[in-house]
């Protein structure tokens, strides 16, 4: 029997379930277009009306205040110090030796009051001198402006005569006049702050022997910004605070016209009555100028933010509910709030919940519980 017909014929069949993945996906495929295209087909809902079981967010609630504008006084404030209405040094216009000093340092002398005396040796000797040298040169002029008359002298000869007798009365003079100041005497009343000569100590003409201030009044300095510079006038009335407790009222005296090239301040001067010299020069002082008044309102420090700009500001309600950022500038500060410009006449300012809210958004606002915190009368 032949080998190849007993070997039986091979044959393939089709498995039903081999097809059933694909028909499953087909199935999902058209499942998935058909759910896509559903929303162009069928009204969807409308996406701003909250879903079923889902809470409506309410306005943010805050507490607001009702802020009136009021007139308030303007201060300048600035530190300064005292400084004496005079000082000078006392000075020698002669040369001598001190023969006696008649005040001690810490005296108050009146003006033109001796201080000290030079002995007169030096300068009755200077004195004897400058005569005979005087009618000396006369003699010579006399002679050499006779002999010109007769031919014998020359012109010349005159002239020399007379420059050298014009020296010797100028000389003359010079002794005369180191005669009277042979006393050293106090350029102004006031207080002498330093004497540095003893009896017998011989000084220069032109040493600086002592110092002498006067400090009724006081001039109190300080230096003005340039930016408050128009505030301050001559005339206007200053409060002063001395470190040592005592307070006085002055005038301003002395407006600088003529910046400080590295500060770019301007000196001022104001003159402070201190009849009884208690107050010595030196001190440092508090000076507060009054300087006019202004529509403000007077808030908390805490009611003030920054807009997203940076700029300063205080945050109020309208008549919708809706929150205003008005753009403030502080004009006054005390210890209990601040005086702000830049809001309206009436305003709702909110005084809990500000830092929660922005420009714009709707709130829900409820008086604050005791208004504003504080109250100030603005003088």
């Amino acid at each position: 029997m032949d080998v190849t017909d007993q070997t039986e014929k091979l044959s393939f069949r089709d498995d039903p379930g081999a097809t059933r993945s694909v028909w499953i996906a087909a199935a999902l495929v058209i499942a998935i277009v058909g759910w896509m295209g559903s929303g162009y087909l069928l009204p969807s809902a409308d996406p701003g009306a909250p879903l079923a079981g889902e809470a409506r967010i309410e306005p943010v609630a805050v507490a607001v205040a009702q802020s009136t504008v009021q007139p308030v006084t303007l201060y300048f404030q600035a530190e300064g110090q005292a400084q004496p209405d005079r000082d000078s040094a006392i000075r020698v216009e002669t040369s001598g030796d001190v023969a006696e000093v008649l005040v001690q340092k810490g005296e108050e002398v009146a003006d033109g009051a001796v201080i000290a005396r030079l002995s007169p040796t030096r300068a009755d000797a200077e004195l004897l001198r400058a005569r005979e040298e005087v009618t000396r040169a006369q003699r010579e002029f006399d002679n050499a402006s006779t002999l010109l008359e007769r031919g014998v002298a020359t012109s010349d000869r005159v002239s020399d005569a007379r420059a050298a007798l014009a020296a010797a009365e100028a000389a003359l003079a010079a002794a005369e006049q180191a005669i009277e100041s042979l006393d050293i005497t106090a350029p102004f009343a006031g207080r002498i702050e330093r004497l540095s000569i003893d009896p017998g100590e011989f000084v220069q003409a032109g040493a600086e022997v002592g110092r002498i201030v006067d400090n009724r009044p006081l001039t109190v300095t300080l230096q003005v910004p340039q930016q408050a510079l128009g505030r301050i006038r001559d005339g206007q009335t200053a409060n002063i605070s001395f470190i040592t407790g005592e307070e006085r009222q002055g005038t301003v005296s002395f407006v600088g016209t003529s910046a400080n090239a590295e500060t770019r301040t301007f000196l001022a001067e104001i003159a402070v009555p201190n009849p009884d010299g208690a107050i010595p020069a030196g001190i440092s002082a508090e000076i507060t100028i009054p300087t006019g008044t202004a529509q403000a309102h007077f808030v908390q420090p805490s009611t003030v933010s920054l807009s997203p700009e940076g700029r300063l500001g205080v945050k109020a309600v309208d008549d919708d509910n809706t929150v205003v950022f008005y753009p403030v500038d502080i004009v006054r500060a005390e210890i209990n709030g601040i005086w702000v410009t830049g809001l309206p006449e009436t305003a709702q300012i909110i005084t809990v919940g500000q830092g929660f809210v922005n420009a714009g958004e709707v709130v829900a606002p409820s008086p604050a519980s005791n208004g504003l915190e504080t109250q100030s009368t603005g003088d």
